[in-house]
């Protein structure tokens, strides 16, 4: 398990042994970890704008990137197959790199696109999932109360999802891409149609704001 904190550290833990394992100093509160599919690198973002790669085998920093200096990093995202990485922050751009690994195990960014996806701050950003495949789409949660979904394959503007009357702080994709459920200030979560972009259902029951969600959307366990 791995965590991030406001205090400026990112932990490593293991749930068979108590305390913390590993930290790794970032020097401004961290926004937003994510696990690179390899398994071996941690990719955080923090206040500051710092984007650093925490390489677990040589328990280091191995990389560190400032796409905007002094503009927080509020989300990271990685495409399933490792081959992108998305960060978005506070001034609601989105910066997408290619993830290239050299002749070590370390992961090298390449820039592929800048895009200016909302005028308000982004507060998540997420690649679809391997099941959704042959389409790849980015979804960005904003505070200017809307959803885009945006195709990978230029980074052009496929829907925005409009129902939310506040900022939208989550958003996670079903296993197979074909539905989004979002999370907002205005109390509730929302279910989308990708395909058609039209709000299925509203989850009403929180009275203040709904800041994250989660989804169990794999193959039933079987029973022991």
């Amino acid at each position: 398990m791995y965590s991030g904190s406001e205090d400026g550290t990112v932990k490593i833990w293991d749930l068979r042994a108590p305390g913390c394992q590993r930290e790794y100093e970032s020097r401004a509160a961290v926004n937003t970890v994510v696990l690179h599919p390899n398994q071996t690198e941690l990719i955080s973002g923090d206040q500051n704008g710092n984007i650093r790669v925490w390489d677990l085998t040589a328990n280091s920093c191995s990389c560190e990137l400032v796409p905007e200096v002094d503009t927080a990093v509020r989300s990271l995202t990685v495409m399933w197959d490792g081959s992108l990485v998305v960060a978005a922050n506070n001034h609601g751009t989105c910066y997408v790199w290619r993830l290239l690994r050299g002749n070590q195990t370390m992961t090298n960014f390449e820039p592929l696109h800048k895009l200016q996806a909302h005028n308000g701050y982004i507060l998540k950003c997420l690649l679809s999932p391997e099941f959704c495949e042959p389409h790849r789409y980015l979804a960005t949660a904003s505070s200017d109360h809307t959803v885009k979904i945006w195709n990978v394959d230029g980074f052009t503007l496929e829907k925005t999802l409009i129902g939310h009357q506040r900022w939208v702080w989550d958003c996670v994709f079903s296993v197979d891409g074909a539905y989004l459920i979002t999370a907002s200030s205005d109390t509730t979560a929302k279910l989308w149609s990708m395909s058609s972009g039209e709000e299925i259902k509203t989850y009403q029951g929180h009275h203040k704001a709904t800041v994250c969600c989660a989804l169990h959307d794999g193959a039933e366990p079987s029973p022991c």
